[in-house]
């Protein structure tokens, strides 16, 4: 954040100096000086809106990166048009890192010292536009005027200009070192992240508010995840939180009806396209009639399977496009995403050994299995925030000491909420 403002402070503080070389008049200084404040307020309202696919933590160090990028060509321009053009973008980035780092210290700090951290960030920020305003001219005056010939063409730049350019590119550095340290999907690019979003194909972290704590198990056939659900709703309930266990499909009347259209053998074959979009529908009114309330009520939800599992059963599983499929859920779900998905894992052959019997997904051949549990560990890989792989091969309880650890730090918990 302090960043952010660095950039859009050197424009203020340095604007009078700038609009000065490009050979424009007190008119154009004033217009500069309030396309910082507009690109500002435009970034501060609407940056999260439209950006909204994204998580915060990746959001904040891209917009402080572009941010510094912006000045870097500011610093460049020689036309007072383009400059006034690159401000107000360049302010609008500033605006989403500025409200994007807010929201994460409301969110992310403990409650006992959050006042005191939203003081000291805001004493921080006034401190650094003070000093950038006071600094700045003096290092554009130090620096002075330098002009640079290219065959039959000369350029020349002022020291405002260049003072631009290094606090530019120092802002692009912290930009890059806040996206690297902070990023929460590390092995999923940005370009990537940024296609998918355009695509509506992104989930967001940044969508439906949670209230309470919503934690789903997903799995191969045979990986133990009801019996560890029920484990833990026990353990959840002996320290004193609101627990609503369901399941996917059938946790709703609707639901039930679709299980066993679904799952009974007796359906025989049916599209895996038309599949996908019965289990979207049972998600849809899952989520509507059952999940979302008891959220609201902060309750603790814990669901045996839920969006993940379409993704790895019809995207990899029956050969659809994960990407695909994943859409359609999230828009099923308005991408009400879990706090903690824990994946029971298990080679496919020593899941399907362990059933007495087998509905109709788990009389697929061991191919189909075997993809649907490389799907998750893909899955598991690209947010490791989100995900927790468990070795379901391990004794019953010791898988259930390892869930309960996990579980246990979760900031939404009430043993972890302090009263003060």
């Amino acid at each position: 954040m302090i960043g952010a403002f660095f950039a859009a402070g050197a424009v203020i503080g340095l604007a009078r100096t700038f609009v000065d070389d490009l050979k424009a008049g007190e008119a154009a200084y004033g217009v500069l000086f309030g396309s910082v404040f507009l690109g500002l307020a435009l970034g501060i309202s609407f940056g999260p809106r439209v950006f909204a696919q994204f998580t915060r933590r990746r959001l904040f160090g891209a917009s402080l990166a572009i941010s510094g990028l912006l000045l870097v060509t500011l610093s460049l321009v020689l036309n007072l048009v383009l400059a006034i053009f690159i401000t107000i973008i360049l302010g609008i980035f500033s605006g989403i890192t500025w409200v994007t780092g807010f929201t994460m210290i409301g969110m992310e700090v403990e409650d006992e010292v959050r006042g005191r951290t939203f003081a000291f960030v805001q004493s921080l920020i006034r401190v650094s536009l003070v000093l950038v305003l006071a600094v700045s001219p003096l290092i554009a005056a130090a620096i002075g005027e330098h002009t640079y010939s290219f065959r039959t063409t000369s350029v020349t730049y002022n020291g405002a200009a260049f003072t631009m350019f290094f606090a530019g590119l120092i802002a692009t550095l912290v930009g890059i070192l806040s996206y690297r340290h902070m990023r929460d999907r590390p092995n999923v690019s940005l370009f990537s992240d940024l296609k998918s979003a355009l695509r509506g194909e992104l989930g967001a972290m940044t969508g439906m508010s949670i209230e309470g704590v919503f934690i789903s198990f997903e799995g191969g056939e045979g990986s133990g995840k009801s019996t560890q659900t029920k484990l833990l709703k026990e353990w959840l309930e002996k320290n004193g939180e609101a627990v609503l266990l369901t399941r996917e499909p059938g946790g709703t009347p609707l639901g039930n009806q679709l299980r066993e259209i679904l799952l009974d053998n007796k359906t025989g074959l049916i599209s895996p396209r038309a599949e996908a979009l019965m289990y979207a529908a049972d998600r849809a009114n899952h989520v509507f009639a059952k999940i979302r309330p008891a959220l609201d009520k902060g309750e603790i939800v814990i669901t045996d399977r839920y969006f993940d599992s379409s993704v790895a059963y019809q995207g990899a599983g029956r050969v659809l496009l994960p990407a695909e499929v994943a859409r359609i859920s999230r828009w099923a779900t308005e991408s009400l995403t879990p706090t903690l998905t824990i994946i029971m894992d298990l080679p496919a052959e020593i899941g399907l050994a362990r059933l007495d019997s087998t509905d109709r997904l788990e009389s697929e051949p061991l191919a189909f299995h075997e993809r649907v549990r490389q799907e998750y560990l893909n899955l598991a890989n690209t947010d490791p925030e989100r995900f927790m792989i468990v070795d379901a091969s391990l004794a019953i309880e010791q898988i259930h000491e390892i869930i309960i650890e996990r579980v246990g730090s979760l900031k939404g918990l009430k043993r972890n909420q302090k009263v003060t």
